[in-house]
């Protein structure tokens, strides 16, 4: 029999950025939570701040986002890391990703939006598959031997006609990634979209990545590398001097 706390987290987790604001069927539908328990449930997270009402829907509430400030691997990175992102959004006009690894996603923990941006599918907080993103593959490629296999064991499914779809295909890639310290992604993720991105280290401890995204007519490497990789190896300078000082 699940837990109370164990239907309280089905209730948080049925929400999406598809669906921002759920009525109490639909709460209860998208949980398995039975619907008279949903309703118990709810009123007290809405008391606690969890959730929130509007009108006749639910919505996440504020305390989440105030809880999620405060995890502290998060906030150290992205605390270290956001002067190099402005100074590297100031400098190449386009969308500024920071991601981290949660299990076999990437997780974006920061973005700034390039100047008259083309829409792009990653959002603070949002995920994709470490094997098609130019962040996630750079961080891939400086995991251990055993991350890049469950990866593969757990399937190669593409996003888009250019997704890699092998793993020999995803093990030339890294291969390419360790030799240049770059990541790119030309379209696996949403056709017209491009990306590159660098390692990001904590002395020689793998911590994040850091990368850009832009219209596949507007990547430039020539142009956007030099700024990337001077990013990335501040933050990973920041990042070695807060653990000496720690």
């Amino acid at each position: 029999m699940q837990s109370v706390l164990g239907k309280a987290r089905l209730l948080l987790e049925a929400f999406d950025v598809e669906s921002g604001a759920l009525s109490l069927t639909e709460l209860s539908r998208r949980s398995g939570v039975a619907k008279a328990t949903t309703h118990r449930l709810a009123n007290g997270l809405v008391e606690w701040g969890l959730l929130e009402r509007v009108g006749t829907k639910y919505r996440l509430g504020l305390r989440l986002f105030e809880l999620g400030q405060l995890v502290p691997a998060q906030r150290i990175i992205r605390d270290a890391a956001l002067p190099y992102l402005q100074e590297l959004h100031a400098a190449t006009g386009v969308t500024v990703h920071l991601a981290i690894r949660d299990g076999l996603d990437v997780l974006y923990i920061d973005k700034i939006s390039g100047h008259g941006a083309v829409e792009m599918p990653s959002r603070v907080a949002g995920r994709l598959p470490l094997y098609v993103t130019a962040t996630g593959k750079a961080i891939l490629a400086f995991s251990p031997p055993a991350l890049v296999e469950e990866v593969v064991e757990s399937g190669l499914r593409p996003i888009t006609p250019r997704s890699v779809a092998s793993a020999a295909h995803l093990h030339r890639q890294l291969e390419s990634v360790r030799q240049n310290m770059m990541a790119v992604d030309i379209e696996e993720v949403l056709l017209g979209v491009a990306s590159v991105a660098v390692p990001v280290f904590s002395h020689s401890v793998l911590v994040g990545a850091v990368g850009l995204s832009t219209s596949t007519s507007r990547m430039n490497l020539d142009r956007l590398t030099g700024h990337l990789t001077s990013a990335g190896l501040g933050i990973s300078r920041t990042l070695h001097s807060l653990e000496r000082s720690a």
